[in-house]
């Protein structure tokens, strides 16, 4: 008859098993990402002259104009000057020319901003994000030639959103003087959202220039 297992030779065994397996790190969403190989940086770099500033040079209104129609009629500024083949529960998201003067700017923050007066009264009608830290999607989401089943996962489709805003402080915004900016003239090609509780509208920049000191 087979001796019977003492508690220590249960414990030593138990100690084996556990030392011959393998604890293997469970792969993140960036790994998954990678092994598709989908890059959404090359992606962006791959259509940004040809289709995103094409498109937004073609689509985009006057600040001033658009803003207005968004304010009475979002749908019908949607489909003017956004796009129109959005999902059904996203907000609409508008291509716009900013252009006047920056009366603010907080350049001490990571996701610095300047304010901007289009108008002439004195007092800011847009806010323009300048980097680099860029809150939003509004660059992907105003393109009627990106949708979201394109994507494989939610994970794709907002990586190709932050995308958009990376390749625009690399090649954009981190050009842009930081220095004395009230008082100068400043121009933007970008979009924005509209939503609740903004102060005023933010607007994310796929071009963007300012001028030189007053």
């Amino acid at each position: 008859m087979p001796k019977k297992l003492t508690w220590l030779t249960l414990v030593a065994l138990a100690g084996l098993s556990l030392s011959a397996c393998k604890i293997l790190p469970t792969p993140s969403a960036q790994d998954g990402a990678n092994a598709s190989g989908f890059n959404p940086d090359k992606m962006i770099e791959d259509i940004w002259v040809a289709k995103v500033i094409s498109y937004l040079q073609k689509k985009a209104g006057p600040f001033a104009e658009v803003h207005a129609l968004a304010k009475t009629d979002q749908a019908a500024a949607g489909v003017k000057y956004g796009n129109p083949n959005k999902q059904t529960n996203s907000p609409w998201t508008f291509a716009v020319r900013v252009e006047g003067k920056i009366i603010a700017a907080n350049t001490q923050s990571r996701a610095a901003t300047i304010d901007i007066d289009v108008d002439g009264d004195g007092k800011a009608d847009a806010r323009v994000q300048i980097g680099p830290a860029i809150r939003g999607t509004a660059l992907r989401d105003s393109l009627d030639f990106v949708q979201f089943n394109d994507f494989t996962n939610q994970i794709d489709f907002a990586q190709f959103g932050k995308a958009f805003n990376a390749y625009a402080d690399k090649t954009v915004l981190s050009k842009l003087p930081r220095e004395a900016l009230e008082g100068r003239a400043a121009k933007v090609l970008g979009a924005y959202t509209i939503e609740g509780g903004q102060d005023l509208p933010l607007v994310t920049p796929a071009e963007a220039e300012i001028g030189p000191k007053p």
